[in-house]
């Protein structure tokens, strides 16, 4: 009788074990209020920077959210601090305003992200600012 007792209660802390392992688990990266927008396109693009690859002073005409898959990445939003962005943390470009950097922060690894767009399928996804020469 103490054997099938035992044998009972393994086989249940094993089954309890199994779905404690295929719990489905999430973990909120960035919560962002984009305001009133009129979506109709969502673009997604995975992009990849060679090691030391700075992007140009730039602008979306759309807002752009989006996570880095494996590098590390500078970003500075005009208006915020800069920070450092590693793999597994989500970014926010909001529309029509100069990204300053966004810049792969290794000068030996390569950085790739993945971009959302939040379009209206209309106008131009990026826009190359041009600095002012002193």
């Amino acid at each position: 009788m103490k054997t099938k007792i035992t044998l009972v209660l393994i086989l249940i802390i094993s089954i309890m074990e199994t779905m404690a392992q295929n719990e489905i688990k999430r973990k909120e990266l960035s919560s962002i209020d984009i305001g009133k927008s009129e979506v109709s396109l969502i673009k997604v693009d995975e992009i990849e920077f060679p090691a030391g690859q700075k992007a140009p002073l730039h602008k979306h005409s759309c807002p752009v959210i989006g996570s880095i898959v494996e590098g590390q990445c500078l970003v500075k939003v005009e208006g915020e601090p800069a920070k450092i962005l590693k793999a597994g943390e989500a970014f926010f470009e909001p529309a029509d305003t100069p990204i300053v950097h966004f810049d792969n922060y290794s000068e030996t690894e390569p950085m790739k992200f993945i971009a959302y767009y939040l379009t209206n399928g209309e106008d131009e996804l990026i826009e190359m600012l041009h600095t002012k020469k002193k």
